[in-house]
């Protein structure tokens, strides 16, 4: 595409829209009209950032456009109704169309940590890498179950929900490199699965799952959720589909955003597991159970109410007039 050409044929279109952006009266005819040139407006701007992304061309419809979106939908407050769509349709939507990576993720975890925690437990030269046998002996009777009450309750789940959204942003936003997720999933499974070895190893297995249960598994449930995510947007960039490249990524990232906040607000449930449930001195089986009620109260609101929400049409991603409107393609 000649950049020039194009905003000779398009200009006269261009110049219409600004003066009636600028308008500050408007009869109803003008106003459909800058409805149309706004939507024309930012499918030129689509088609020069693809196929001709000159930065001084791509500025001047960016910045036509915004000023046209502005006038045409208007300022908007949020309202008590936004609030209750974005939980009951756009976050569980967003979670819903990530399940199956969730899943999948999921399953390849559990699998790495049991293989790395039996080969492990079963090879002494790979458990004496992990440290001397008085420090796997301390940290099997002592230090692993220290860990969850060391530090105030509060303190301690402010400091996990911080650490793990933080782990979970970055999968997320670097999830395009499709390597960091992988790194991060896969140091955690050889982190967890020689954890586990060592207090198999010295007698303490029960400890071990009675310890990391509760809130393990709503948190690395949430770590499957930002993981899987990364990865479906690096796959999104490899394989767009029938959408240009360009356009895929900007609505995946769209939707994906809402994930990495609703990320947030799962892992502070989780937090306050492990900070409150985790160390206190409930049962065994009862804190387990809270754990347990827990991942199915997250699996029933993203498959119950995200299928609902995507039958519906709900994608997790903005509003058209919003997001901003696009060029129509065939197919």
């Amino acid at each position: 595409m000649d950049a020039d050409a194009f905003a000779a044929v398009h200009g006269p279109e261009w110049e219409r829209l600004a003066t009636l952006t600028r308008q500050r009266r408007l009869t109803g005819a003008e106003v459909d009209e800058l409805v149309r040139l706004y939507q024309t407006t930012a499918g030129h701007l689509s088609a020069v950032r693809t196929a001709a992304p000159d930065p001084h061309l791509v500025g001047r419809l960016s910045t036509l456009v915004g000023q046209a979106r502005g006038r045409v939908a208007g300022s908007h407050e949020l309202r008590l109704t936004d609030v209750g769509r974005f939980f009951t349709a756009h976050l569980p939507a967003a979670f819903y169309r990530v399940r199956w990576w969730t899943v999948g993720v999921m399953v390849a975890w559990v699998g790495l940590a049991v293989v790395v925690g039996a080969y492990t437990a079963a090879t002494p030269a790979a458990l004496a890498g992990l440290g001397s046998p008085a420090e796997l002996t301390e940290y099997a009777e002592e230090a692993f179950a220290a860990y969850y009450s060391n530090y105030p309750a509060p303190d301690f789940a402010a400091q996990v929900w911080t650490n793990n959204a933080w782990i979970a942003a970055q999968c997320i936003g670097l999830g395009i490199t499709g390597v960091f997720p992988l790194y991060v999933l896969f140091t955690n499974a050889v982190g967890v699965g020689g954890a586990g070895a060592i207090m198999a190893t010295y007698g303490s297995l029960p400890v071990f799952f009675g310890l990391i249960l509760p809130h393990g598994l709503m948190e690395l449930t949430a770590i499957f959720i930002a993981g899987g995510t990364g990865l479906k947007l690096c796959w999104t960039a490899l394989v767009p589909g029938r959408r240009t490249r360009s356009r895929a990524l900007a609505e995946e990232g769209r939707s994906l955003v809402i994930v990495a906040v609703g990320l947030v607000l799962v892992l502070a449930v989780s937090g306050l597991v492990e900070g409150f449930v985790t160390p206190s001195a409930l049962p065994t089986a009862a804190k387990i159970a809270i754990g347990a009620a827990v991942l199915a109260g997250y699996w029933t609101y993203t498959l119950v109410l995200g299928r609902r929400a995507v039958v519906a049409g709900e994608t997790g991603d903005l509003r058209e007039d919003v997001a901003g409107h696009v060029l129509a393609q065939a197919g």
